[in-house]
């Protein structure tokens, strides 16, 4: 589950399985001091992590440069690189997918960009991830599940969210407020697996806290 085959120019390229565990940038992180320890601490967990590349503020030379920090660091371990919003800047880094939001580009037309990687959406509702799955998204980010310090003002659809949102077939992530003390009942409402912000960029030990993420779902990847 999770992986997906695809075209480009005529040739067949098969994508690796989905990463369980997606550790979510935004500007406070990006603004950490030693963004590049605790990216590469992340990344050793190898194929079941993804790092993504996220700034909404950030315009594409910032993140094209994020973007190639990353992928050098997640090269070793094989760990994965997201650019959320911009197929064209994913394409452009040979990064692993892109991750799109309601105002961004379709599943569909961001793959005409970016053909040969995952392609996913951050979804809020039922709806939204029907629609989603609909228009051709590889998999789902689907929050706010639980209350978060990072959008406190977003409502938390709670586990019921997470298990409706995965009746559609796609592969589901996680996130608000998802941590690993609770990644245990996300899984068990349905989800293939998490994602955080705080719990992995802001954690004491961010390679123990992704390990400890990773836990309820063994060691599948």
């Amino acid at each position: 589950m999770g992986a997906r085959e695809t075209g480009d120019a005529g040739a067949a390229v098969r994508v690796r399985p989905l990463p369980r565990v997606h550790a979510i940038t935004d500007a406070r992180v990006l603004a950490l001091e030693d963004l590049g320890v605790r990216a590469a601490a992340i990344a050793s967990s190898g194929p079941s992590v993804a790092l993504h590349v996220r700034d909404h503020a950030a315009g594409g030379a910032r993140l094209a440069g994020i973007g190639r920090r990353f992928l050098s660091l997640a090269r070793p371990p094989e760990a994965a690189v997201i650019v959320n919003g911009h197929p064209d800047i994913a394409r452009a880094l040979g990064a692993q997918g892109v991750q799109l939001t309601p105002g961004d580009l379709t599943p569909a037309d961001a793959r005409t960009v970016f053909p040969a990687g995952w392609v996913g959406c951050s979804v809020h509702s039922a709806q939204q991830a029907e629609i989603a799955a609909g228009e051709g998204a590889d998999f789902l980010i689907v929050g706010t599940v639980f209350p978060s310090r990072t959008h406190p003002e977003s409502g938390a659809g709670g586990l019921d969210l997470v298990t409706r949102c995965a009746t559609f077939g796609l592969p589901v992530i996680a996130i608000g407020g998802v941590s690993p003390s609770n990644a245990a009942s996300v899984r068990d409402a349905g989800a293939y697996g998490a994602a955080a912000i705080s719990a992995l960029w802001h954690a004491d030990d961010p390679a123990g806290a992704t390990v400890e993420m990773l836990r309820p779902w063994g060691a599948a990847s």
